[in-house]
């Protein structure tokens, strides 16, 4: 019997926004400056198909015009969609251009989207006696599946591909037949093609109507079967669901015909092809496809591929598992290893003495929970060797775990032996809770990776992947997913956690051996031992300190809110003259530009066609109406009420009473803390009521105080220091106030004829270079015109000629290397720096310029946290540090301490780092933060 044809058909942007997103964290750019992830993307899932699969038909679909059928019955269709990234702009004339020279067919028809291609030629082809492979990650495609009509989902982040044929469609979506995945679409909706589904039908609620109904049109006919909520909400949008259906439904009459002639995969042209990877600079692809398409190559299905096999998960690239060259991600079931139980008490004994004779030992907490300060500790897993672990587990009863935790006590609080860890600072918090004191030296791969890669993720599975060619376990298959059947890591068999944390703290012991040597690479060694790592303790006793709150004051602020916001309410309906939902943008554009006719007779709409009702937008037209900055304002205080006021009590710690925020050490490229739960950044400063939150933070209590220490204008003084501009060298040491000493010379007046009007354009110009300001953007913060912005920025710099010359310098030096970089050798890569778009390039620019002065005011206040944290354990103060936030840093200041407290943060602070002009700190001084700042 003739063996079965097969037909390969790509899904060409499916496979290019997967490649794209999937190196979003480490994108590939050439020297050209081209960012090639969506191309490398692509032809990584494209060369590994023909690779394992070597199939004898192959085609690749590409949208063209959207769904000219599914717009025209919903104009909303896919209209919440971001608009397309550059680099898969570019990416797709490149990708064309290899497919012809691989002499591969390319299918597109203007109006129409991949799938509906797809789904007709596999239809077709399958009744001419093919086996269709259709090669996408979209799950839409599994309603096409039938008998000869199979999904064929590429490999990725240590998967294998999978086939999914008419079986496993049924079990992934729990359905008799693969048709019914239209109707699952249909009732559940889709928020990236803007379907909207039937109200509060879910995932799992559409399994379960699928089961009971088994079609969207049955379900319309027994709404009267449903209860509560949920029927009147599907009895009130029968129409948007068989609407949905409808959307989700795959075309399969497509103008396109099928002949076979036309899809067989033939020779490409090597010397064009490779000439475009050359261009592009891929050098190991092009090894990769030169080693494919020798010339001996012959196009014939191998025996035993993905394709002749039943559905089943395979390695990347199909490869046997001895196979030296395959590139597939190993794991604990493909990787020989030897993780230990210790529980006998002569175990322990001896494991806790091997450890005292180690150099350097990773150790890895499991608990019961995220939060360290009510988690319990239910084992520890300890790794100084590759392949090799030992895990501790520990009882409930906290007596019994501390007297298990006293054998290992000597080893946590040696200042000898290395410990090492992932996100240190979470085990640090935790043991904290169990009377130990995990002392120096430390290695924190997440922190060390952060200076290594700044811009890239930095969690342990995709550091594993990437440095180790190896996927850990998911916590998921230990406790669930999350919901209320979660399980806690203590409800899971020993065993299991035995692999499971034996196998994070071997892996992280592998991910330090390589990784110091790249701290070396890029020279942050100094920055990671002296700065970083001691900062991870710091930040570890600041968190667990917290801060107390105000609860009285808060839930008084919120009552005087609502009022407020009830005052504001009524203002805007009556102006209106009507009542409208204030929330939706629909009715206030169709309030504020049909009715009231406000912004001219063209005002900006989204893509869904509704007016825009952005704050930008607002607030260009606040002076034309008075509804529009009573909108604004209304705006402002929802926000204030539900972000801060009314959710801040929620996040009071039921243990300790008091609110603990949590700093992010690996976050923000630039080197600065982030905070979180809550974000103590993005509390509101500017407008009156948003200052009000800060007096919600208070003293410990009546024998405390709150300290607040703010570097003053830190990030110009670095500017300063860094372009050696010596009139602002000059004015910093003459203790003059910057922005009206830069009026006085800008302006050519006399310093004590500077009006509130020249230091107030001088102030935003000052605060404007470090972020690349333009005339544009200096007549939109002023009430200058932009001829006068324009002529202020030129005098600017003629004053401060060392200044244009510093920003010039730092782009030149980050075209020349791609990164720029502070004062203590800390990286900011930029990749767009070549970039051929010249907005995404000037950001680059920008970056280079304000990356090192950002960057250099974290390094010194990271600086003056570690020297003052240190003092304050070694020298037992009651004092304690709490906050950092931005410039400034809070105490709670015990009022027998506070002068002295007062001379010893100033004086850490402003000595923290020597440059060539003085650093200043203002104190302040308080019983909540608002009285202090």
């Amino acid at each position: 019997m003739a063996q079965q044809k097969r037909l390969f058909l790509l899904d060409a942007y499916a496979l290019i926004f997967r490649g794209y997103y999937a190196l979003i964290k480490n994108p590939r750019v050439n020297s050209k400056g081209l960012d090639t992830s969506a191309i490398l993307g692509f032809m990584n899932s494209l060369l590994d198909v023909i690779k394992r699969e070597n199939p004898d038909h192959l085609a690749v679909a590409f949208d063209n015009g959207g769904s000219q059928d599914r717009l025209a019955i919903f104009p909303e269709y896919k209209a919440n969609r971001d608009v397309t990234p550059e680099a898969i702009k570019v990416a797709v004339p490149y990708i064309k251009e290899i497919l012809k020279a691989m002499h591969i067919p390319i299918i597109e028809v203007s109006g129409f989207e991949a799938d509906d291609l797809i789904g007709t030629i596999s239809k077709q082809a399958e009744k001419e006696n093919f086996r269709v492979y259709m090669v996408t990650p979209d799950k839409d495609y599994a309603q096409l599946v039938s008998d000869n009509i199979v999904m064929y989902r590429p490999a990725r982040m240590g998967n294998g591909i999978e086939i999914w044929g008419v079986e496993k469609v049924k079990e992934k979506f729990e359905v008799d037949h693969p048709e019914q995945v239209i109707d699952f679409l249909g009732m559940m909706g889709d928020a990236v093609d803007n379907i909207p589904g039937l109200p509060g039908v879910g995932e799992k609620t559409a399994k379960k109507f699928i089961k009971e109904y088994g079609s969207m049109e049955n379900l319309l006919a027994h709404t009267h079967e449903l209860k509560g909520k949920m029927k009147e909400n599907i009895e009130a949008n029968k129409e948007k669901g068989l609407l949905s259906k409808k959307l989700a439904t795959i075309i399969l009459d497509c103008p396109v015909t099928f002949n076979a002639d036309d899809y067989i995969l033939e020779q490409p042209d090597v010397e064009k092809t490779d000439a475009l990877f050359i261009e592009l600079e891929f050098r190991r692809m092009k090894e990769q496809f030169d080693k494919i398409f020798a010339s001996d190559h012959q196009v014939a299905t191998p025996v035993g591929s993905a394709a002749t096999q039943q559905e089943d998960q395979l390695d990347l690239f199909g490869l046997t598992e001895g196979s030296s060259t395959s590139s597939a991600f190993q794991s604990l079931e493909t990787t020989q290893h030897v993780y230990q139980l210790v529980q006998t008490p002569m175990a322990i004994r001896l494991l806790a003495q091997q450890l005292m004779q180690q150099q350097s030992v990773c150790f890895d907490t499991e608990t019961t929970g995220l939060d360290p300060l009510t988690a319990e500790l239910v084992g520890v897993a300890f790794s100084f060797e590759k392949g090799t672990a030992f895990y501790v587990p520990f009882p409930e009863d906290k007596a019994a775990a501390l007297d298990l935790l006293s054998h290992f006590k000597p080893f946590f609080e040696s200042e000898t032996i290395e410990k090492i860890g992932q996100n240190l600072k979470y085990d640090i918090k935790v043991l904290k809770q169990y009377d130990i004191q995990v002392n120096s030296p430390l290695f924190d791969t997440m922190i060390a990776h952060y200076l290594i890669n700044p811009d890239m993720r930095h969690n342990m599975d995709v550091l594993a992947e990437t440095y180790l060619n190896y996927t850990p376990q998911p916590i998921e298959t230990l406790i669930g997913k999350k919901g209320k059947s979660q399980k806690t890591m203590r409800e899971v068999e020993v065993e299991l956690t035995k692999e499971y944390a034996g196998e994070d703290a071997d892996i992280t012991f592998q991910l330090k051996q390589k990784f110091l040597p790249q701290l070396e690479e890029t020279r942050t060694v100094d920055l990671f031992k002296n700065i970083e790592i001691p900062l991870v303790s710091v930040l570890a006793d600041m968190e667990n300190e917290g801060i107390r709150l105000d609860v009285e004051f808060l839930q008084s602020l919120s009552a005087t809110l609502d009022s407020d916001i009830k005052q504001l309410e009524q203002s805007i309906y009556e102006t209106a003259g009507e009542n409208f939902n204030l929330a939706s943008p629909k009715q206030l554009g169709d309030i504020l530009f049909e009715k009231l006719q406000i912004g001219g007779s063209k005002p900006k709409k989204t893509k869904t066609g509704q007016y825009a009702t952005g704050e930008e937008i607002l607030s260009d037209l606040a002076a034309k109406h008075p509804i529009v900055q009573d909108i604004l304002n209304w705006r402002q205080l929802i926000k204030l009420q539900n972000t801060y006021v009314d959710a801040l009590p929620k996040q009071i710690n039921p243990v300790t009473n008091r609110v603990h925020t949590e700093y992010m050490q690996a976050v923000a490229a630039t080197g600065r803390l982030s905070s979180n739960n809550p974000n103590l950044q993005n509390i509101p400063i500017r407008t009156e009521r948003g200052r009000l939150v800060r007096k919600a933070f208070i003293a410990r209590d009546e024998n405390y105080v709150l300290l607040a220490a703010d570097y003053s204008q830190i990030e110009l003084r670095i500017i300063a220091a860094l372009s050696q501009e010596p009139n602002m060298i000059e004015s910093f040491k003459n203790g003059e106030d910057i922005h009206r000493s830069t009026a006085a010379r800008v302006f050519n007046v006399p310093l004590e004829e500077v009006t509130k009007e020249q230091r107030s354009h001088a102030k935003t110009v000052n605060f404007g270079i470090i972020y690349g300001v333009s005339a544009f953007g200096l007549s939109n913060q002023t009430n200058l015109s932009r001829s006068e912005s324009k002529e202020l920025i030129d005098t600017y710099y003629e004053t401060y000629p060392k200044l244009k010359d510093y920003i010039a310098q730092q782009i030149e030096f980050a075209r020349e290397n791609g990164y720029v970089q502070t004062i203590l050798g800390r990286r900011r890569y930029l990749k767009d720096i070549h970039s051929q778009n010249a907005v995404v390039r000037s950001a680059a620019e920008r970056n280079a310029v304000n990356a090192p002065i950002q960057g250099s005011a974290a390094d010194i206040i990271k600086i003056a946290m570690i020297n003052i944290h240190k003092r304050l354990v070694n020298e037992q103060w009651k004092s304690k540090m709490l906050l950092q936030v931005h410039d400034e840093l809070v105490f709670d200041a015990h009022k027998e301490e506070l002068d002295a407290l007062k001379t010893m943060v100033k004086e850490e602070m402003e000595n923290a780092f020597t440059l060539d002009v003085p650093l200043v700190v203002d104190l302040g001084i308080g019983e909540n933060w608002l009285i202090a700042h």
